[in-house]
């Protein structure tokens, strides 16, 4: 059956994890673009902030408190959008976080409590999406990482919950191909990304959290979500460093999990005394920011423009290729 996306401007999306970073960017772009968006996150105050500005500014969006790890709250937030505008046609499961930490000294409780919300989150909100989109057609969109293809030292369990969210939603997309039904799968892999993912990660290290480079823009990721609500592409990495390393995970993992050994774990600390340690894994945290404060430079991704540019995509994967061929040549000759 042929998919059918409507133009953003006539379209419905509900973003989860919509009070900051990636999800916060998303619903501010989609707004300004036309699409009528409802929020949720489990951060009533900054939700209704986020709704009030963007209506100020000319938008449509209302809010929805929700926590993605129970199943009530996502088949309310979906059954509030149908309430209020008749369904819905893209849904975005954004919602996540990390914890930075050895994986033999974090707790259970704390490890159980990540896949609730980052593997679980989205399976609740996959399927309790497809009861409407199955009927009415559209985009689902799920949020994995440059993490659902290696694994990050220090984020071991969130690289796990990573790799589930791929394969959990590869075989989505394979099942609803096989029925038929009128509804694209999308997973995004974003690379490091400039929002307040580290400040809301529980952090069992001295130090205080960072993402290693390069270190993208909100914006980036932002775009490749919208692309995909239109168009449907089966997934995108958004950083062209994130899709070099997948590649390079796929040609020569020993040397992938030197570079995590060697050089990641290092990578991935501030190198000032960790000050919030709780973050936002078991109770909202400070919302409302779209950035994070990257001590690194952060970047716009050309791949990622590229891609999401039929025009360019040629070119780009021209250059890529050579690129990585060359890359990893010389690492074959080590």
């Amino acid at each position: 059956m042929r998919i059918r996306h409507k133009p953003l401007r006539e379209q419905v999306i509900v973003i989860t994890g919509a009070s900051s970073g990636i999800g916060l960017a998303t619903a501010r772009a989609a707004a300004r673009r036309g699409a009528r968006v409802v929020l949720a996150a489990r951060n009533g105050a900054a939700l209704e902030d986020i709704v009030r500005d963007i209506q100020e500014r000319g938008g449509e969006a209302r809010a929805v408190v929700t926590d993605v790890s129970r199943r009530e709250d996502v088949e309310a937030l979906a059954a509030e959008t149908v309430r209020a505008y008749g369904g819905f046609d893209t849904w975005v499961n954004n919602a996540g976080l990390s914890i930075f930490g050895r994986l033999e000294e974090v707790s259970d409780a704390d490890h159980r409590r990540l896949f609730d919300v980052n593997f679980w989150g989205i399976v609740y909100g996959s399927t309790v999406a497809l009861q409407h989109l199955k009927k009415a057609g559209g985009a689902l969109i799920n949020l994995g990482s440059v993490a659902s293809d290696l694994a990050l030292p220090i984020q071991g369990m969130y690289s796990a919950s990573k790799h589930a969210i791929k394969g959990f939603t590869d075989a989505l997309r394979m099942e609803l191909q096989e029925e038929g039904a009128p509804v694209s799968v999308t997973l995004i892999k974003p690379a490091s990304i400039d929002t307040p993912f580290p400040e809301h990660a529980r952090n069992y290290m001295a130090q205080a959290p960072k993402l290693p480079p390069p270190v993208y823009a909100p914006a980036d990721v932002a775009e490749a979500i919208l692309y995909a609500a239109e168009h449907g592409p089966r997934d995108l990495y958004v950083g062209g460093g994130g899709k070099l390393m997948s590649a390079m995970r796929k040609r020569v993992p020993a040397v992938t999990d030197w570079m995590g050994a060697q050089v990641m774990s290092r990578s991935q600390t501030a190198g000032v005394a960790g000050r919030q340690r709780d973050g936002a894994l078991h109770a909202a945290g400070r919302d409302g920011a779209v950035r994070g404060g990257s001590p690194h430079h952060v970047m716009r991704s050309a791949y990622t423009r590229a891609s999401i540019n039929p025009a360019l995509t040629g070119i780009l994967l021209a250059g890529a290729t050579a690129a990585a061929a060359a890359l990893l040549g010389r690492a074959d000759r080590r």
